[in-house]
């Protein structure tokens, strides 16, 4: 069994094309980031509005689209893809995934993992930023 950590990207991003790891510079995707790495796990994949499952050393362009301004049809689809991809480099049934992405991000995917942690669910950015503080803290 893999233990996969899944970070959903955020809005605010460097201006030229970088690692996909480098490429959002928001402290909610430092500090998962960070905590991601804490974890020490077989895998971290970002989870993208525009790229869907996103390798974090791919070096990709700057873009301006979320989750957040799909349809529900939308979001369906790309949930789809995500778990099209996902199932190419994890096993759903069996591997644990570490989920460090909001509602939106999550939403598509859910029903399709079964063995799942949400160590930020329900929480507000701010709660999420906080929380993240603690987790690593707790690690080191």
């Amino acid at each position: 069994m893999a233990r996969i950590v899944l970070i959903s990207c955020v809005k605010k991003k460097i201006k030229h094309e970088a690692k996909a790891k480098d490429l959002y510079c928001s402290p909610l995707f430092k500090l998962s980031w960070e905590y991601a790495q804490t974890l020490n796990p077989d895998k971290i994949f970002i989870l993208s509005a525009k790229y869907y499952l996103l390798d974090p050393e791919k070096v990709v362009e700057p873009y301006n689209k979320t989750l957040n301004e799909m349809s529900a049809e939308e979001r369906m689809e790309w949930g789809t893809e995500v778990l099209r991809q996902l199932s190419k480099e994890a096993n759903l049934q069996n591997d644990k995934f570490i989920i460090l992405a909001g509602e939106r991000y999550l939403e598509p995917i859910r029903d399709k993992i079964v063995q799942k942690e949400e160590p930020l669910k329900g929480l507000p950015i701010g709660k999420r930023i906080s929380r993240l503080k603690k987790l690593i803290k707790a690690r080191s």
